[in-house]
């Protein structure tokens, strides 16, 4: 727990929560008569209502990006390494949303939730949502908000998705997107590594075809391995040399399967703490919103032609080390805009952590990233 709340943190934070009686049509077809959404803000919204910026989550991220909920809490938000008082998304200038999006498990409204027509979890029968959907249920938050145009969209990996999707749905909305270590569309070996990180849950004796909250248990050990697929992923192997090598956790081998090396007891580590704190239909949910995506399937698959849609400027950041979304597929995006003319700066950042680089504080990265961010030019920040 934080003895002392740092000075440049957001402080204690209380999530909000919104419920929305309009029906929500799906790009499945299906419609969601109603939803809650859960969200948090950070600074204030000025007297113009143009300081606003939207944080998009990645997978298994949520709506808790900064700050702490209670003193008791044993860490901060997600990227409380980015948003706060004098940081790169500074709450002095900006008036910041992150929300849960629908489907997740962390308030907002999926499979976890109650289906009001039967009384029971969702779990399986929840839709299938997109990043289109989650779009258009972020353009309706900002609604609420009474938020005409943000003045940045910001997100990573599949929250990065979300920021393009912004951009070319609702180009009039948002005044810049930062679009950071992302793809304009999942490879075959993506998709492949999802599939596997599903197969592990949908095999899983207790999966109950969805349905284990009825069952009282949930498949502990199907997502375990579905976040260790994750993590390797996620890490580069020079991540993995410099911070586990092959270090023996005991010193010598015990020739035998229980934990040997420390890489294998982080990864059982981090996969037990996630299978506790994560909805495995979410997992399959945010999975399969992420194979979906490919906003230039609706402009003939020519991603120049979608993106020359949009009317804000753009930062788009990739990292060296990062295979999962290598800077190959950022300049994709980045070479699209400038063939249809627009405001783009890129940044390609040498950095040996692979995907999570993009929630570490890494100077070069911090460096960029905060300089694009106060040349945002937005009015007085006096409260509205």
């Amino acid at each position: 727990m934080p003895a002392v709340i740092p000075a440049d943190s957001v402080g204690l934070v209380t999530p909000q929560t919104v419920h929305v009686d309009t029906p929500l049509t799906l790009e499945c077809k299906r419609v969601l008569p109603a939803y809650d959404l859960v969200y948090e803000t950070y600074g204030v919204l000025n007297d113009v209502r143009d300081n606003a910026v939207l944080i998009c989550h990645a997978l298994s991220g949520h709506h808790h990006a900064a700050g702490y909920h209670s003193m008791d809490d044993s860490k901060p938000g997600w990227w409380d390494e980015c948003i706060g008082p004098g940081k790169v998304i500074d709450t002095n200038k900006f008036f910041v949303v992150a929300l849960n999006n629908l489907g997740g498990c962390h308030g907002s409204t999926g499979p976890a939730s109650i289906n009001p027509e039967n009384g029971h979890n969702w779990g399986p029968d929840f839709p299938l949502v997109t990043v289109k959907d989650w779009v258009q249920v972020q353009a309706r938050l900002a609604d609420h908000l009474d938020i005409e145009q943000w003045a940045a969209v910001v997100g990573g990996s599949l929250g990065g998705m979300q920021v393009l999707q912004w951009s070319v749905d609702y180009p009039e909305r948002l005044r810049n997107a930062v679009v950071i270590a992302s793809a304009p569309k999942l490879s075959a070996q993506n998709i492949a590594f999802n599939e596997v990180a599903r197969q592990s849950i949908l095999t899983d004796p207790d999966f109950y075809g969805g349905r284990f909250y009825q069952h009282d248990t949930y498949p502990r050990r199907g997502l375990i391995l579905a976040r260790m697929v994750g993590h390797i992923t996620y890490l580069s192997d020079e991540a993995m040399k410099q911070k586990f090598g092959r270090d023996l956790r005991s010193g010598q081998f015990m020739y035998g399967f229980d934990v040997e090396f420390q890489v294998e007891s982080y990864l059982r580590h981090q996969g037990e703490t996630f299978s506790r704190n994560f909805d495995a239909n979410t997992y399959l949910l945010m999975t399969k919103a992420l194979d979906y995506f490919d906003p230039a399937r609706e402009y003939d698959n020519d991603l120049a032609k979608t993106l020359a849609r949009a009317k804000c400027r753009f930062l788009v950041v990739s990292f060296t080390t990062d295979w999962r979304f290598s800077p190959e597929r950022s300049r994709e995006i980045v070479n699209a805009l400038i063939h249809e003319g627009k405001d783009v700066c890129y940044a390609e950042i040498d950095a040996p952590q692979g995907h999570d680089s993009f929630l570490l504080s890494i100077p070069r990265y911090v460096d960029v990233f905060g300089s694009y961010m106060k040349h945002i030019k937005v009015g007085n920040t006096h409260a509205s």
